[in-house]
C-alpha cells in the first residue's frame, strides 16, 4: 500500500523550507509574509524589507517636504508604523503602494500639525499650452562640463518648482512621475476620484512647464 503524505504536512514541511531561507534570498513578497507570521514581525525579514524600500520612502519625504530638515525622523516613524500595522495589509503585493501611503499620510499628519501656512500659487490663469506633457529629459552627446553645470541647474530648477506647488498637486505629480505610480494607485493613497487625480497631475505638469521653459528661455 502506497502513502501519499497530506496536504498539512506537505504544507508545514514548505513552512519550514521557506523559514529556513535567508531573507535576502526572498522575494519582496515573501518577506511580507513572514513579516506577518507570529505574534511580531520577523525582524530579520523587516529589516530586509527596510534595506529594500528605504530609498523610495526617502524620495518620496524629499519630494513631498524637500525644505524639512527633519526628514530623517519622519522615515523612521514611517517603518515604526510599517512594523506596527504589516499585519493589516491583506494583499502583500500592494506592499509598496501601501507604504507608499503610509509615508503620503505621514507628511500630512506632520503638515497638519506645523500648521505652516504657505501661499498657494495660483493654476488659474489661462495657459495657451497644446501639451499638458513634459520631456525632463536633457539630450546630450558627450556632456562637458558646461553641460554637467546646466543639467544640475536644470534639475534644480525642477526641484524647486515642484515644491512651489501646492501640496495636493506635489503629492499627485511626485507619485506619478517620481515614483512612477498607476492613476489608480495614486488614487487609492490619496482618497481621491481618478478623475481628481489626472485633472491634478495635468494641472501639475501644465505649471510645471510653464515655470521650466520661462527658465530655459532665461
Amino acid at each position: 500500500m502506497s502513502y501519499t503524505p497530506s496536504t498539512s504536512w506537505q504544507t508545514g514541511e514548505a513552512n519550514h523550507s521557506q523559514a529556513s531561507v535567508q531573507p535576502d534570498k526572498l522575494s519582496n513578497y515573501d518577506l511580507v509574509l513572514r513579516c506577518q507570521e507570529g505574534l511580531s514581525p520577523d525582524r530579520s525579514a523587516f529589516a530586509e524589507l527596510l534595506r529594500r524600500y528605504q530609498s523610495h520612502v526617502d524620495k518620496i519625504l524629499y519630494h513631498l517636504a524637500p525644505d524639512w530638515q527633519d526628514r530623517a525622523d519622519l522615515a523612521q516613524e514611517v517603518w515604526i508604523r510599517v512594523y506596527r500595522n504589516v499585519k493589516r495589509l491583506n494583499d502583500p503585493v500592494k506592499f509598496r503602494g501601501w507604504l507608499s501611503r503610509i509615508a503620503t499620510n505621514l507628511f500630512y499628519d506632520e503638515l497638519r500639525k506645523r500648521k505652516r501656512v504657505r501661499d498657494p500659487l495660483s493654476l488659474d490663469a489661462p495657459r495657451m499650452l497644446e501639451d499638458g506633457q513634459m520631456d525632463w529629459e536633457i539630450a546630450a552627446d558627450e556632456p562637458g562640463p558646461e553641460d554637467d553645470l546646466t543639467t544640475r541647474e536644470f534639475y534644480d530648477q525642477l526641484r524647486a518648482a515642484i515644491a512651489d506647488l501646492p501640496e495636493v498637486f506635489r503629492t499627485t505629480i511626485v507619485l506619478r512621475e517620481i515614483e512612477g505610480l498607476a492613476y489608480e494607485e495614486i488614487a487609492e493613497i490619496t482618497g481621491v476620484s481618478l478623475g481628481t487625480v489626472k485633472s491634478r497631475i495635468a494641472r501639475a505638469r501644465q505649471r510645471l512647464q510653464v515655470q521650466l521653459q520661462t527658465y530655459l528661455d532665461s
